[in-house]
């Protein structure tokens, strides 16, 4: 794997279209339309894509060709391909499939735990720890990375409000079986700014470099503020999904993840930089267009355009 260059960018936007947009809409984009758009994504820019899970094809059919999807992907130069997965045997496959990192989620809910990988948080953070042991077990040149995701971390439709502590408490556990990282993420969308800066303020302090990046859905319109007070708490890093396609299929009435057009906009439009080039991002929605044709997608700067003068963080910086 060649490393993005870190120099170039200080907010890395994490694309998770492919995974968390694909696996909520009922159509399946074809296998090749897959890795035409992956290979866009990278071109504009992105310096991490999450190009599928690893799950049972019986639960998830747009999902089945994941390892076919990572194999193309990885042979992309400059970007990293992650995978999700769901337990030991989707690591095996994952690492099989030379995915560069994989992310498990972990629910702070139990009864979105139980529903959406028959497991409870201990359990899940039990088999949490078998993944790394089998990462650990690979060849030193291979190791792969592993991070983790804590789901509902902001609110469960289930469960309703889930408290802060328990929060922080499996995140601990899970930092310490060996992951690489911890990240939040607002599985519902029913998280508030000051919830968000409120949790990863605790998740930093506990955590220090082992604190992750923010995953926030946009259910009730709220991403976008989330984000800016996810970094007054000092998150680099935010998962987001071209046109806002996504949704978690066991969290009802959860929509899509926050726009990766509308959060780069508002990322170099506040001077930071991304690496990404807005323009190629914005075209590569006619690949989502023509392989899930019908499928409503979302984002405010794709319709309205960027504004007359606007200059990018990273061409001020050159400049």
């Amino acid at each position: 794997m060649i490393a993005p260059d870190a120099s170039t960018r200080d907010v890395l936007v994490s694309e998770v279209a492919p995974r968390d947009g694909l696996q909520s809409v009922r159509q399946s984009m074809p296998t090749a339309t897959k890795h035409r758009w992956i290979a866009a994504l990278a071109g504009a820019g992105l310096a991490e894509i999450e190009v599928g899970s690893f799950v049972s094809p019986k639960r998830l059919p747009q999902m089945a060709d994941t390892g076919e999807v990572v194999r193309e992907a990885v042979k992309l130069r400059g970007v990293t391909i992650l995978a999700l997965v769901p337990n030991l045997i989707g690591a095996e496959r994952a690492f099989a499939s030379g995915a560069h990192k994989v992310t498990i989620p972990v629910s702070a809910s139990r009864s979105h735990s139980m529903q959406n990988v028959g497991k409870t948080p201990e359990e899940a953070i039990v088999e949490l720890g078998k993944i790394c042991a089998l990462r650990a077990s690979l060849p030193a040149e291979e190791l792969p990375g592993v991070e983790a995701g804590l789901s509902t971390a902001f609110g469960c439709t289930i469960e309703g409000a889930v408290p802060e502590d328990d929060v922080i408490r499996l995140a601990v556990a899970m930092a310490q079986v060996g992951v690489d990282s911890v990240g939040l993420s607002d599985t519902t969308g029913m998280g508030n700014p000051a919830q968000v800066r409120r949790l990863f303020t605790r998740l930093r302090a506990e955590l220090g470099e082992k604190a992750g990046g923010a995953h926030f859905h946009n259910t009730r319109g709220q991403g976008l503020a989330n984000v800016v007070a996810a970094l007054d708490a000092g998150v680099t890093t935010f998962d987001s999904s071209l046109g806002g396609i996504g949704g978690c299929p066991y969290a009802p009435g959860a929509t899509g993840n926050i726009v990766t057009e509308d959060l780069v906009f508002l990322l170099e439009a506040m001077g930071l930089r991304t690496g990404i080039d807005l323009d190629k991002l914005v075209a590569a929605r006619d690949i989502v267009r023509e392989g899930l044709p019908g499928e409503a997608i979302y984002g405010h700067v794709a319709e309205a355009g960027l504004p007359k003068g606007f200059v990018p963080a990273g061409e001020r910086i050159a400049a």
